[in-house]
């Protein structure tokens, strides 16, 4: 029956379905997992990477480079980091698409774009994609992380169909349903950042692919408030990752380290 209607994203099937638009939210079930908590005193943002190989050249991601490594999370703005699951190129034009809207904002009004503003202005552009012949929706999931002054931090998620809500703490991608039980149990309402990052990488040890976690296979971001209560938005290179899991007791153990084939 689907067949007769999943041609086009614009035709429902007689039971009031959009398949395009499930077939571009399974696409997504099948990308690296990001996880997003929320905090009193910040956000934490982690993903895994799909795409590993020892002969990937790193260097970009290596220096610390401020927009992230170009693959899982992205800097949309001063206030405002991202995580993706789902197709890479689509999610590149998103978040070029995102970060003009921020810019287009600061331009207009001297501040900041307020996070869920910008959440919508992303949602408008990925619900006309679902509503007009000839186009295919965007085969991307996004997790918002930001700060605003009026309701400080957020986290929001936004899938292809272009609804988007606020979270406490989720994820996407693959495996998302034992990472949601696993946060449901450990969130707790006050919890610290410090405790949100331990919380992150547990649920990331349990639900990812690989044996072992490594900055190779994981990216990972925060974004809290500097010294003068500005949001500071930081992605981690792959240094600081395999100090932050070793510090956790997640990361390689050193015989690990000594036995892999040079």
């Amino acid at each position: 029956m689907a067949r007769r209607y999943d041609s086009r994203t614009t035709i429902f099937s007689p039971e009031g379905r959009l398949y395009q638009i499930e077939y571009a939210m399974e696409a997504i079930s099948h990308a690296g997992i990001v996880i997003g908590v929320l905090s009193k005193d910040g956000v934490v943002l982690a993903a895994e990477k799909k795409v590993t190989g020892k002969l990937l050249d790193m260097s970009g991601a290596t220096g610390g480079s401020y927009g992230g490594s170009g693959e899982k999370i992205f800097l949309l703005n001063s206030n405002v980091i991202s995580g993706v699951a789902g197709i890479t190129a689509d999610a590149n034009s998103l978040v070029n698409y995102a970060r003009q809207a921020a810019q287009r904002h600061l331009y207009s009004y001297n501040e900041d774009i307020p996070v869920e503003l910008l959440a919508q202005r992303l949602c408008d552009l990925k619900q006309g994609y679902t509503q007009y012949g000839g186009l295919r929706p965007f085969g991307v999931s996004l997790l918002y992380a930001g700060y605003d002054p009026h309701y400080e931090f957020q986290l929001y998620h936004s899938d292809p169909s272009g609804n988007y809500s606020g979270w406490k703490a989720t994820c996407i991608g693959a495996n998302n349903g034992t990472a949601t039980s696993l946060l449901k149990q450990d969130y707790k309402e006050d919890i610290s950042v410090e405790d949100a990052i331990e919380l992150v990488l547990k649920v990331m040890s349990k639900t990812m692919d690989s044996t072992t976690l490594g900055s190779e296979k994981l990216e990972f971001a925060t974004l809290t408030l500097d010294a003068s209560k500005k949001p500071k938005a930081k992605i981690y290179n792959p240094a600081e990752i395999d100090a932050l899991l070793q510090k956790h007791g997640l990361g390689k153990k050193e015989e690990e380290e000594a036995a892999a084939p040079a």
